[in-house]
């Protein structure tokens, strides 16, 4: 089991009755990819179509009722990618502008704008679909849009032994501990390195003992699948309304 506050992919599900729940896992993909899509396309000087982004996405977060502790809470895993985006007002080339009494690149400000929005609302739409789809069903999902059958098993794999791996190491962590090993300075971590790399050499050997056991069961290279409910036609419509929105939104503004 893991420890109360240890990552556990168990929990990115967040149990609910919304008709966001009740959409077929490969329908939200699929909405997902079109939406992710169409905010990527979106010039950065087009704030009004980054608006219709976010007013959309944020109906969906209200409707599939997830509190912004859960939202805010996730999105902070972008913060390190986000955090380089401050640096190009910094850095930038061409005309300067002074905010404070500090001299920053109009297209440095330009491009950190651009990142931080196309980061938030594609990492909040994430949110929304992992947050309202078990990762099985999500799994079955890939299987129905003809996701490779290799490449789901990776995934499905990964997150059935993310959890473990992390477990694992807080345990090495724990020994370590109680051999008085309590690092101050960033170079007194190479033991913490050192049990990294022993980490992975077990999940390399467990990895092939797995497999060993699975092929011994009759293993063919696909997992079941225990659910047969069709997609209908409202769950393709539902999960099309925040792409298609989306992209009326960048059309009226590319067309004003």
């Amino acid at each position: 089991m893991s420890s109360p506050g240890v990552f556990d992919h168990r929990h990115l599900h967040v149990h609910g009755t919304s008709p966001i729940h009740r959409i077929a896992p490969e329908a939200k993909l699929l909405g997902l990819l079109g939406f992710v899509i169409t905010v990527a396309i979106t010039p950065r000087q087009w704030v009004l179509a980054f608006a219709v982004d976010a007013a959309v996405l944020l109906g969906v977060l209200v409707v599939a009722r997830l509190t912004p502790r859960v939202v805010l809470g996730r999105l902070a895993a972008i913060l390190p990618f986000v955090a380089f985006a401050f640096l190009f007002p910094f850095i930038g080339d061409g005309e300067t502008t002074s905010v404070l009494g500090i001299s920053l690149s109009i297209d440095g400000l330009w491009a950190s704008w651009n990142v931080l929005a196309k980061a938030t609302l594609g990492g909040a739409a994430s949110i929304a679909v992992t947050a309202t789809t078990p990762i099985p069903e999500l799994l079955t999902g890939l299987s129905r849009l003809r996701v490779p059958a290799a490449v789901v098993a990776i995934i499905g794999f990964m997150f059935r032994y993310l959890d473990l791996m992390v477990d694992e190491f807080g345990r090495m962590r724990r020994a370590m501990a109680a051999r008085a090993y309590n690092p101050r300075w960033l170079w007194q971590n190479r033991p913490l390195a050192s049990s990294a790399g022993a980490l992975f050499v077990r999940t390399y050997e467990r990895g092939e003992r797995v497999h060993d056991a699975m092929a011994a069961r009759g293993f063919t290279g696909t997992m079941p699948t225990f659910s047969e409910a069709s997609t209908t036609r409202n769950d393709w419509l539902l999960a099309a309304v925040p792409a298609v929105v989306s992209l009326v939104g960048f059309t009226i503004v590319g067309l004003t």
